[in-house]
């Protein structure tokens, strides 16, 4: 679409201001839990989050917008259009953090959208949508193994009923820790968005992998989302002496979640040509001493692809194989699911004008798939979604070596501010 000569030169006013968004960033940076260690903390559905939000809450205010928290503890900030009966235009992303994190993952889109709507305000720049700017809750599934509860409730895939039987280590639910920070769990449903009110929605991200890096690209505009098979598996074996008990009369619960990590990988291996990727982050055994043969262990085990029957087909063979593995060495299992999500193709048309913006500022955009869920990727049920990455240090995330350069950070929001606006001259 040719812009016309108004919209193009309020496009090319809004360019991010690189040392604010250092400030927000090391400022939320500064947000985590004491005494927890390096990197970032800041837990889902915890006063530290909220705190978070506060901070975002109070920035979009003195810009004039109009901020509200929903039932679910998502904070949405508002900049009326031109017209009053248009659908809204969002972009936002997320605070939470997984246990020693690092400071961009969701932070980088929700400065990038406080940048943005510093810019719209700062220059005037006229748009016919309203503008909304959100910070979902509660997106990092390490505290409770579901990912994107926040978004997932707008977009009317969790209620009130799946949160009391969703807890975290310390055997809270998703309910108790919702009502501990003041938020009524059952009045979730209240949160769910209107699709008549939205035209569409764009999450910058930093891309948590190396494409962008190892291709010498700057931006790009992601065309699917992989979905993810999340489930625990407990084994029961029997504690006994190190010394006492002969090797083939063990059921070593320990030795059995070794063979299953391995297992999931000798899985996620045969059908990686797929995009499929298997993880199994945590495990836990007890008794926990070395002079015991472990009695018990819990894996939780994340299934990760592009393809929905070979994502499910291979969380169900490794429980398949475990089961194997256990009655073979006289250890009971059981899996339960955690969280279900399909992998999500993006829509091309909200994707086409994400590229032709970027080439608007001369960048050649990289065209990639995500390998990580993200908030995006719920709120794709609500309204046609895209999503912009920038590159991320050798590839890492979810850890305190996670980096992304600052002028990236910049660049990355000068792309989001000048998409919104050729969103909002196109729809």
């Amino acid at each position: 679409m040719n812009l016309g000569g108004a919209a193009t030169a309020a496009i090319g006013a809004l360019t991010a201001d690189r040392e604010r968004l250092r400030a927000l960033l090391d400022g939320f940076a500064e947000l985590t839990e004491p005494d927890s260690g390096p990197g970032v903390t800041r837990l889902a559905y915890t006063p530290l989050e909220r705190r978070a939000h506060a901070v975002f809450a109070a920035e979009l205010a003195d810009l004039g917008a109009a901020v509200r928290t929903d039932a679910a503890g998502n904070t949405i900030a508002e900049l009326p259009g031109t017209d009053p009966a248009a659908p809204a235009i969002g972009t936002g992303s997320h605070l939470d953090s997984v246990p020693n994190g690092g400071r961009f993952d969701g932070i980088v889109g929700v400065v990038a959208a406080m940048e943005t709507a510093r810019l719209v305000v700062r220059h005037d720049a006229a748009h016919r949508h309203p503008l909304r700017f959100v910070v979902f809750a509660a997106e990092e599934g390490a505290r409770f193994g579901q990912a994107c509860t926040g978004s997932r409730i707008v977009a009317g895939l969790t209620s009130s009923d799946d949160l009391p039987g969703k807890r975290d280590a310390d055997g809270v639910s998703f309910a108790d820790a919702m009502a501990a920070i003041g938020l009524d769990p059952a009045r979730v449903g209240e949160a769910r968005w209107d699709p008549a009110g939205w035209a569409a929605f764009v999450e910058l991200h930093i891309e948590q992998g190396s494409v962008l890096e190892s291709t010498g690209r700057r931006v790009g505009v992601v065309d699917a989302i992989s979905g993810s098979t999340r489930l625990r598996i407990d084994l029961a074996g029997r504690a006994s002496h190190s010394g006492g008990t002969p090797m083939h009369l063990r059921a070593d619960a320990a030795a059995a979640a070794a063979e299953i990590v391995l297992l999931a990988e000798s899985v996620a291996l045969r059908a990686a040509a797929w995009g499929t990727r298997a993880t199994v982050g945590r495990i836990d055994v007890a008794p926990g001493s070395m002079t015991t043969i472990a009695g018990s262990a819990a894996l939780w085990v994340d299934v990760r692809g592009l393809d929905i029957d070979r994502q499910q087909r291979a969380a169900a063979e490794i429980v398949e194989g475990a089961e194997a593995a256990c009655a073979r060495r006289g250890v009971r299992l059981t899996a339960t699911p955690l969280a279900e999500t399909p992998p999500v193709p993006l829509p091309a048309a909200v994707r086409d004008t994400l590229v032709a913006g970027c080439r608007d500022l001369g960048l050649d955009p990289a065209v990639l798939p995500s390998g990580a869920s993200h908030d995006a990727q719920q709120v794709n049920e609500v309204t046609p979604t895209g999503m912009i990455f920038i590159p991320s240090r050798d590839g890492i995330s979810h850890d305190p070596a996670e980096h992304t350069d600052l002028d990236d950070v910049a660049l990355g929001t000068t792309v989001l501010a000048a998409s919104l606006l050729r969103l909002d001259a196109e729809l």
